[in-house]
Formats: structure tokens, sequence, C-alpha cells
């Protein structure tokens, strides 16, 4: 179904296909050149409309502005020059492989364009012997002569002003030049139209910018060949994108809050139960998040709050500390996981707890039976559960809940603003809290997290030790195996995690999983002819009580080192546990890296790491590991990973729904995020439903950047 838009945005969602010269084949490469990684697109087939287009950003310019000689252009260079055709020399006919030769000259020398896989008489029209023509491309030099293979442009003396310009250089796709897409890009500068102003009028003047439609044309048609980041119509135009998403994120929040919450009033005594039954005491910083959240609870409004900390820092243990508060309450809590293996750890975990308190702990999972999921489900309806553990089964339709008060979700970043509203459309208004055990940079946490209240482990529990990382190149494995060997004989356990298949777990085809696991059951047969049953094998296609069954043989002792794909999160809790072994390490995200690595290290055992990498590795592959090998710190590991990869690779912004910014810069613009999170703060607290002038245009805004979904959420919509 169509969405409706406000009228004076009607120009900016018309589709490119009705641009002049986007025939079928430049269709679909715009389809893939621009189709946006938003959540709200649901599976259908993405149309681009002009403003994807206009979104599009050039990452640098060309300067072709001043024309010079064939004598004078240096190999390599990007030239322009005004030359006379002299001659057309086609392929000979049992050659068709060889170019097709078209020279030219002035008078310091002479130039042969090369062009292949010619078709039809174009080039006759294009270059007609005896005439001049500009022409703008890059020089080389082979078999002692200067050539120039498929000019960028070619263009007759009265059409010179098309090349003596700069030119922005846009990311390309397949099947679309850059000179097809600036004749597209023109062609929809044409048609854009002004629009309301919608930023505050001291924030335009002090920072000098122009209004929205100018600044797309500067950045389009620049001027000047020296591209910056800094420039003012960037800058503006990455503000409004910016406060678009901070302005999402504000009426999210605000609708969250407007919605009737449950108080939860803190239970001192079953606090102390909960102490006494735990075998450690909690650290500062544990101490300080669970003060925050209780404080959230008992406020009378909704918590909406991100919990994030380090592998290992504590966050499962506070998080069942508020699910029995709120059981304690007369409510129902749930935990939501993101796979059935940790799911069931979880069960595992705080089951004992649960019956030390007196409070009734079910699961759900959609690899559960028909007659037990139906059980839980009833169960859940009629309040016969006070703490619901499960995975994203927890909310499909058939599911109800008698009273659920809080929502406790870990490690889904997929979990966003629409998730929470599709929550509220269903009659449940929760306290919310989310668990992370990536670090994630402040200014990420800003821009991703908005609408959230942030919480931060920074300390790990007394006992835990630093983990010895090692990168050591797969042509020394014999050591690593002959190591592991030594390691094992000595009664410690491991864990071998077999290569990353380069996908996103979400979308693993039948094909790609079944050669994942084929290298782990490969690398499985190789290390058992050295340690014959103690190695065992779990991957994310094998049954749950299969599974099961192998991670309690590996807990319990049958089994001492465990071998995993990267199918399924490696997430059990085995102290004895003391190696960790990645292959193909190279190709893992820092982040995935730390987190594999925080497996180990849980006892009081010293433990290792060892980053099995092939060679030649990239730069990139080299840096990684270098990080990972200097610090166990998975603050400073985010930062890094957000420097190395950008933004949207750190988060998965293309497989989460997290926004992915066109014009903004999550590194260089923090300054930015932060001014337009307190101009939205501020805006909203005198104009909560934007109804004022400059309310109408953050309206219009919205709808430019696909946040209309939030416009839905006010009283005067």
């Amino acid at each position: 179904m169509p969405r409706l838009r406000p009228s004076s945005l009607y120009p900016y969602f018309r589709s490119v296909a009705g641009l002049r010269g986007v025939g079928p084949v430049t269709h679909k490469a715009l389809m893939r050149l621009l189709t946006p990684p938003r959540p709200m697109l649901g599976e259908q087939e993405y149309e681009p409309v002009l403003r994807d287009l206009l979104i599009h950003a050039p990452t640098g310019c060309e300067d072709r502005r001043q024309v010079t000689s064939i004598a004078r252009a240096e190999a390599g260079s990007l030239v322009t020059l005004e030359v006379d055709v002299a001659e057309h020399r086609p392929p000979p006919p049992n050659r068709p492989r060889m170019p097709y030769r078209v020279m030219t000259r002035d008078v310091s020398g002479i130039l042969t364009l090369n062009y292949f896989h010619v078709k039809g008489d174009y080039l006759l029209k294009q270059l007609p012997v005896g005439e001049r023509r500009f022409i703008s491309g890059t020089v080389e030099w082979y078999d002692g002569r200067k050539i120039m293979a498929h000019p960028d442009m070619v263009v007759p003396p009265h059409r010179a002003a098309e090349i003596l310009r700069v030119m922005p250089v846009y990311p390309l796709t397949l099947g679309i030049s850059q000179r097809v897409l600036l004749r597209l890009m023109e062609q929809a500068l044409q048609l854009a139209t002004p629009l309301p102003e919608w930023l505050d009028a001291a924030l335009i003047t002090r920072e000098g910018w122009g209004d929205w439609l100018s600044s797309l044309k500067t950045l389009h048609r620049p001027t000047a060949p020296e591209f910056t980041l800094a420039t003012p119509a960037r800058r503006r135009l990455a503000y409004d994108e910016l406060l678009a998403h901070q302005l999402a994120l504000g009426l999210s929040r605000q609708h969250q809050q407007r919605n009737a919450t449950y108080p939860i009033t803190p239970d001192a005594a079953l606090h102390a139960r909960l102490r006494a039954a735990l075998p450690f005491t909690l650290t500062n910083a544990q101490e300080a998040a669970l003060a925050e959240m209780m404080a959230d609870l008992a406020s009378g409004h909704r918590m909406i709050r991100l919990l994030q900390g380090d592998v290992g820092s504590g966050k499962t243990i506070l998080a069942f500390a508020l699910m029995a508060e709120v059981a304690a309450s007369g409510y129902q809590a749930a935990f939501m996981a993101p796979t059935d293996l940790l799911a069931r750890q979880h069960e595992k975990t705080l089951t004992p707890l649960a019956e030390k308190l007196g409070l009734r702990l079910i699961f759900l999972s959609g690899k559960m039976s028909k007659p037990a999921q139906a059980k839980a489900r009833a169960a859940m309806a009629a309040g016969e559960a006070d703490l619901v553990i499960g995975t994203h089964a927890l909310f499909q339709e058939e599911v109800t809940f008698h009273k659920l008060a809080l929502l406790v979700v870990d490690e889904q970043h997929r979990f966003g603003v629409e998730q929470r509203l599709q929550l509220t459309e269903k009659g449940l208004s929760p306290h919310i809290l989310q668990m992370t055990a990536t670090p994630i940079p402040r200014s990420l946490a800003m821009t991703y997290y908005g609408d959230m209240e942030v919480s931060i482990l920074a300390e790990k529990p007394p006992g835990r030790q630093p983990i010895d990382t090692r990168a050591v190149p797969i042509e020394r494995l014999s050591d690593v195996v002959e190591g592991l060997g030594r390691v094992l004989a000595g009664g410690q356990k491991a864990y071998w995690v077999c290569p990353l298949i380069e996908v996103p777990q979400t979308e693993l085809d039948q094909e790609t999983q079944e050669a994942d696991i084929a290298a782990a059951e490969a690398r499985l047969t190789m290390l058992r002819t050295h340690f014959g049953e103690k190695a065992g094998l779990v991957h994310g296609r094998m049954k749950v009580a299969e599974r099961e069954r192998v991670m309690r043989e590996f807990a319990e002792g049958e089994l001492q080192l465990l071998v995993a794909t990267t199918v399924i999160e490696v997430g059990v809790d085995v102290p004895e546990a003391t190696i960790m072994i990645i292959e193909q390490a190279e190709r893992f995200g820092l982040a995935q890296l730390h987190q594999l690595r925080g497996r180990v290290g849980r006892g009081r055992a010293a433990s290792s790491c060892v980053l099995l990498y092939h060679t030649p590795i990239s730069e990139h592959g080299k840096a990684r590991l270098s990080i990972l090998r200097e610090t166990n710190d998975g603050f400073r590991i985010a930062e890094e990973d957000l420097k190395l990869r950008g933004a949207g690779d750190v988060l998965g912004t293309r497989q989460t729904g997290l926004p992915s910014f066109h014009f903004a810069s999550i590194m260089e613009d923090t300054a930015l995020v932060t001014t337009a999170r307190d101009d939205v703060k501020l805006y909203l607290s005198k104009d909560p439903d934007l109804t004022a002038p400059r309310g109408q245009a953050l309206r219009l805004l919205l709808n430019l950047f696909d946040y209309d979904h939030t416009v839905k959420l006010l009283k005067a919509a």
C-alpha cells in the first residue's frame, strides 16, 4: 500500500523511471544503487525515487577545467584535451577482441583513443573524422605511445561547458557510469522544489548555512575541486539527516512516556534474599546501574534503558534482579534472547535463583513441541508464570501475557523503535531493558539509541584475568595443535571456532550453512586424530536435544574440546575453558573477535586466545588483530572498530534496521549529533505535537527521510 505524503514532497517521491535516459538496464542499476536499507520496506521490491538520487552524496570531485596539450599530459593523470579526429581504425574482422582505435591529434602530438566491444556506428557519429572534439579521461602509456581507453566524456566545441567544470564523483554499481549518473542528478536537481525551513534561524546564521535545496545544489554542482566534510553545504545536509533521526527518536520517547506504565515498588526483603542467594558480591558498577534501573521502575514513568557492558561484566544478574522486583509487585517479566541456545542457557542459570525466591519461571521457544508451546502460552496468559524466558517467539501474534510489566531484550539490535511501537499496538507498554555485550562508542549510542537512557558496566567482577591474545599464521597450525594438546593434558578445556562464512547470520541459505558445517566437521575429524573422543561439535543445524547433550558433556568434562561454527553464539559459561582458537580471524570484525575471546577467562586460571589467520593478510586485517592483541578493554576495541569499519559495519545496519546515513559521518559529526539531540529536546518541550510553523516543517523533514511512522504518534497528526 503506497504511503500518503504531503503534496509539497511529491516532486521528491517521483520514480526515477520517469527521468530521461532511464531504460530497463539503467533502472535495474539504480535499484541496486539507491535501495535504502530501511526495515519498514519489508520484503517488497523498492522503487527508487528522486529523493534517493538527491541524497546519494558524492565522495569526491574531479577538476576538468584546465585544457592541456597531448604532449604535456602525464601518464596516469586525468586530463581535458581539445583534439582533432584524424582516423578510425576498427579491429580486423578475424580479431574482434582487439580495440577499436580512433587517432586524434593537436599541435603537440598524437593520442590514440581505445574502445572495446564496439557495436554499430556510434563512434563514427560521436567522433567524425576531420572534426574537433573536447575529450576528458585518463592518459596512459602503452607500447611507446599515449592512449586513452574509453574517455569519460566526448563533446563538440559548442558543448565544451559540459566538460570544463568541477565534477562530483559518486559511488557506482554495475550498469551505471559517472556520466549517466551526472545527467540523472542534473534532472533531479531541476525537478526538486524548495521546502519550508525546518531549522532554527539562529543555528543557520551561526553556521552560515544555506537552505535545504541550495545546499543540495551546491553539493552536487561543486565549483571548487577541494572536497571536504567541512563544507557548509555538506554539514547542513548532514544536520538535516541527523535532526530527522533524533526527532524520530524523540517522538518515540515522548510517545512511550505518555503511555500508562507499571509502577514497581522495591521489595527490600526480596532484594536481601536475592543478594544472599548470589555466590558473589556485586561490583560498584553493577550497584550503580542497578540503582539507576530501580529508580526508573519506581518513577511512575516507563523505563526505556540500554544496559551495555563488556563480556562477563554481569548484566544478566542485574536483569534478573529487576525481573524479581517486578514479579514481587504482582506483575510478569520476560527475558528475550536472540537464539534458542542462549535462551536455554539463561533458563538454566536463572531457574535455581527463581526457585530460591519462590518465583515461577517458564520457557518458551519456537523449537519446542506444539503441545509444550501451547502449555507455556496458557500459563503466561493465566498469570501462572512470574518470569518467562525465551526467544522472539515470546511476541508472536498468538502469545498473550497476563500482566507484562518488564521486557528484557538480550543482544537484539533489531529490537528498535519500530518493534517497541508494535508492542504498544499489541496493548503492551512494559518497561524495556535492552542489553548488549558489544560496548558501543558514545557517538554511536547517542545516534542509534537516542531515545533510551544508557547504563554502563565498565568493570568486570573480581578475579577475572586479562586474556593473553596471540596472532598465528595458519602455516603454524601444527604448532597450535601441539600446544592445545599440552593444555588438554593438563585437564583444561578449549573452544575451536571454525571459519566464518561472510554472510549475515540471519540470511544464511542452506548451501552456505552446509558449507560452514562441512568446514567444522572436517576440522573435527582432523582434531580427533590427535585427541580422540575428547573433541565434540556444535552447530546451528543440530537438533536442540543433541546440541544440549554436547554442551552438557563439554560443561561436565566428558568433552574437553568444543568445535563450533559461527552460526551459533558460543555462549556456554564454562570456567574451566582457558583456550579460544579462532580460524580465519582476519575475516571477523573486532567486536565479534572480542565476544568470542570473552568465552574464556571466566575462571581463576590464566587463559589464552589464538587468532589463526591466512596469509597474505590485508592491512585492515592486520590492524584488527593488532588491536585485539594490545587490549582487553571492550570500549577501546569498540572505538577502534568504529574507526576501521564505520558505524554501519560496526552495528550491522543493513541487517538490523538501524539507520544508514548518506550525508552524515558519525566519526566527524559527533558535535552535530549533540546539537540535533539538544535541539529536539528543547523544541519538543515547547511544541510536543509539532503544530507550530516550524513543527509543520519538521513533519515534512520526517517524511522526507522516511520517518513518517513517527508522525503517526502525534496527537494532531
